[in-house]
């Protein structure tokens, strides 16, 4: 007898992430570093702190660009529209879960795996050509997801860990996702 139970989107986000998460420990334990979320040794207590909360005042702006945005340009509610389409219906548990994934595993993997290995460019590089989408039309969306790696990897840098870029990514693919699940925007 065949087994004809689909995966649930859910399951098939953790899949997909759970396995970049995979590749970054593997890379990181491959170059025998034991710790891809800490950079630096012997750093200040409140950095663990500190990374975190910039990373969600860092998201919460991108967030309000994004929304600022929409409002303003035609291109923005065109690609606004487009994945509305491209999402359907999405649960709210399917958010966050697309969301706490994405930002785990992808954070992991290019800037705490990759980032020490291949330089501050090409991981935010490969980082961005993850985010092409299904046509030109999703062009903007890679070129912000090259703009999201830099400055993730410049947060990485400068806090010593993984704590700002995760929280931000969260913070933006969470926020973001739901707006565009919930608001239809006409086009001009």
């Amino acid at each position: 007898m065949r087994n004809t139970t689909a995966w649930s989107r859910s399951s098939l986000v953790l899949a997909a992430y759970g396995g970049l998460a995979a590749v970054a420990v593997t890379v990181a334990a491959l170059r025998g570093d034991g710790n891809i979320y800490v950079s630096e040794a012997n750093r200040a207590w409140w950095r663990s702190v500190l990374s975190p909360l910039c990373g969600l005042a860092f998201g919460l702006l991108v967030v309000l660009a994004t929304r600022w945005s929409t409002h303003r340009f035609d291109w923005v509610r065109r690609l606004h529209r487009d994945f509305r389409g491209l999402l359907g219906e999405v649960s709210e548990k399917d958010i966050f879960i697309i969301a706490l994934a994405s930002s785990l595993g992808e954070e992991l993997l290019f800037r705490g795996a990759l980032m020490p290995v291949l330089g501050f460019w090409l991981s935010s590089g490969l980082f961005a050509l993850l985010h092409i989408g299904p046509g030109v039309r999703f062009l903007p969306w890679t070129l912000s997801a090259l703009i999201m790696g830099l400055a993730f990897a410049t947060m990485a840098r400068f806090m010593g860990d993984l704590g700002g870029p995760i929280v931000a990514h969260f913070t933006i693919n969470f926020l973001n996702l739901g707006h565009i699940v919930r608001n239809d925007f006409p086009v001009d």
